[in-house]
């Protein structure tokens, strides 16, 4: 496997890690362990998440460019991003609205995966793209605004009116902000590679 695909890997094999600790640090009675454990895992996201940067630098680099590259990247951050969201859906102190937003994401996702693999068997490898790009950094700034939020709550009694406007801005604006994005990205590509799904229906 080419180094970069190695980096891009490593964001798929750490989803269901992320996924089953986030569940246990849930678990926990004790709220120092549970903070202490949080801030790891927000360190360790964000090593995996700079995988994303690496595995471009080195294919550029390395001349690793390829066409299983361009749809590799994309679809190993969406694994990834659809795993956190679903980790803070199940287990997290998220409302509804989060719920919400993440079933439109998942259409979202789901949909764009299919667009690929039509644009595929007409031989065109979907990269991301701007919006795409966008789209997905606003996903990663809510799963550590998420992790944030769960972090302050097991550290502090929350009597800050600072810290509960933090997270009720989070847990109410966010989701919604990537709901718009991944929807604008998502009619972006179907604006310039529309045509291969027009000429299978």
């Amino acid at each position: 496997m080419k180094l970069s695909n190695k980096f891009t890997f490593v964001r798929i094999i750490f989803a269901p890690i992320f996924f089953v600790a986030y569940a246990l640090i849930q678990s926990l009675s004790d709220t120092f362990l549970q903070s202490l454990l949080t801030g790891i895992l927000i360190v360790v996201l964000g090593a995996v998440e700079f995988t994303d940067f690496l595995d471009g630098f080195f294919a550029r680099k390395r001349n690793e460019v390829s066409d299983f590259g361009k749809v590799f990247d994309p679809f190993a951050d969406v694994f990834l991003h659809l795993t956190t969201l679903f980790a803070f859906v199940t287990y997290g102190i998220f409302g509804a609205i989060l719920k919400v937003c993440f079933i439109f994401i998942l259409y979202r996702e789901i949909t764009m995966t299919f667009f690929r693999m039509i644009a595929a068997k007409k031989g065109v490898a979907i990269a991301a793209k701007k919006g795409g790009k966008i789209k997905t950094c606003l996903y990663i700034v809510t799963n550590f605004a998420f992790l944030l939020c769960d972090f302050f709550v097991f550290a502090t009694p929350m009597n800050s009116q600072a810290l509960v406007y933090f997270c009720n801005v989070c847990m109410w604006g966010l989701p919604i902000v990537c709901v718009i994005a991944s929807y604008i990205s998502f009619f972006d590509y179907l604006k310039s590679f529309g045509k291969y799904l027009k000429e299978e229906m």
